[in-house]
C-alpha cells in the first residue's frame, strides 16, 4: 500500500511551489476558458504536471488521469478501466474561486485500480485543511478520524447541497424543484471538494451531484465512504469511476436516505396537496 503521508507531503510541496504563489497574483493572460464558464489557469496546468511527475515516480507502473490532460486528450479516460494503478488528479477544484481570490479551492488526488478506490487526499492549501482516506482504514480530516452524521427521521431532518442553478439541465431543475417541495433545507455549493469534507465530518448530511467527471468525485467519494456514508446513482447503484452513471447521484449518510432523496426528486405532489401527506418521507 502507498504511504499516505508521503503523498500528502508531495501535494503540500506542489501547493507551496505551484499554487499558492499564484493565488491572488494571476494576470489576465494566466486565465483561459476550456468551454464557456469552465476556467483553467497556469496554476492548474503547472500543479497537474508536477503532481503527475511526482506521483508517477512514487509508484512505478502507475498512470495518471488528470483533468487538464483529459481536456487535451479524452482518450486518457480509458486508463480508468486498465490493469495499472491510476492516480486521479484535479489540480485545483474550484478554479473560479481561485481566480476570484476565494480560499475555497482544493487539490484532489485519488488512487484507484480496476475501478476500485484505494486511497484519497483532499488538500485546501489556503485554508490549511487536509483530509485523507484509505480503503478499510477510515477517513481523517486534519489527522482526526471522522464519521458522517446519522440521519434523523425523514427528509426534513436533512440539510442538502447541490450545484449552482446555472449548471442545471432542465431535468435537474425539475428534480430539484420536486425535492424543494418536500421542504428540505437546500443550499448550493461552490466547490465539491470541500463539501465532501463537510459530509465526511458530519457537518453536512447529503449532497446531490449531476455530473460524473472522476477527478471531481473520486477523492471525496472514498473519504465519505470511509466515514460511513454511501453514494448512489439514480438507478440505485454505486458511482462508477469510468462513467456511464445514471445521474444525478446522491451522497448521504446511509442507503435508505440516498434512496429517499432520489425518490423525492422523482415525485411531484399533486397541486394543492401537502408534501408528505400521503405517507412519503418528510
Amino acid at each position: 500500500m502507498i504511504d499516505v503521508a508521503e503523498v500528502s507531503a508531495i501535494i503540500r510541496r506542489v501547493a507551496e511551489r505551484e499554487v499558492l504563489p499564484r493565488f491572488g497574483a494571476l494576470a489576465a493572460a494566466d486565465i483561459s476558458e476550456k468551454s464557456p464558464g469552465d476556467l483553467v489557469t497556469v496554476a492548474d496546468r503547472a500543479a497537474e504536471d508536477a503532481l503527475a511527475e511526482r506521483l508517477g515516480a512514487l509508484l512505478p507502473g502507475s498512470v495518471v488521469v488528470g483533468e487538464e490532460a483529459v481536456a487535451a486528450d479524452p482518450g486518457l479516460l480509458a486508463l480508468l478501466d486498465g490493469p495499472d494503478p491510476v492516480w486521479i488528479v484535479d489540480p485545483i477544484d474550484g478554479t473560479k474561486n481561485f481566480v476570484d481570490g476565494s480560499p475555497r479551492f482544493t487539490m484532489l488526488v485519488a488512487l484507484a485500480r480496476k475501478g476500485e478506490l484505494l486511497a484519497s487526499w483532499t488538500h485546501a492549501p489556503a485554508l490549511d485543511v487536509h483530509a485523507t482516506a484509505t480503503k478499510g482504514g477510515g477517513a481523517r480530516v486534519d489527522g482526526r478520524r471522522v464519521r458522517v452524521r446519522p440521519c434523523g427521521s425523514g427528509l426534513r431532518a436533512l440539510d442538502i447541497v447541490t450545484s449552482q442553478p446555472h449548471w442545471w439541465t432542465p431535468e435537474a431543475r425539475a428534480q430539484t424543484h420536486a425535492l424543494a417541495r418536500r421542504r428540505v433545507s437546500l443550499a448550493y455549493f461552490d466547490t465539491s471538494g470541500l463539501e465532501y469534507v463537510e459530509l465526511a465530518a458530519g457537518r453536512r448530511s447529503a449532497m446531490i451531484l449531476g455530473w460524473e467527471f472522476p477527478w471531481d468525485h473520486a477523492a471525496g467519494i472514498l473519504l465519505h465512504a470511509e466515514a460511513g456514508g454511501v453514494s448512489l446513482t439514480a438507478d440505485g447503484t454505486p458511482f462508477r469511476l469510468s462513467g456511464g452513471n445514471s445521474l444525478p447521484f446522491v451522497s448521504a449518510p446511509d442507503e435508505a436516505t440516498a434512496l429517499a432523496v432520489h425518490e423525492a426528486m422523482r415525485t411531484v405532489p399533486e397541486r394543492g396537496s401537502r408534501a408528505g401527506s400521503r405517507g412519503g418521507p418528510v
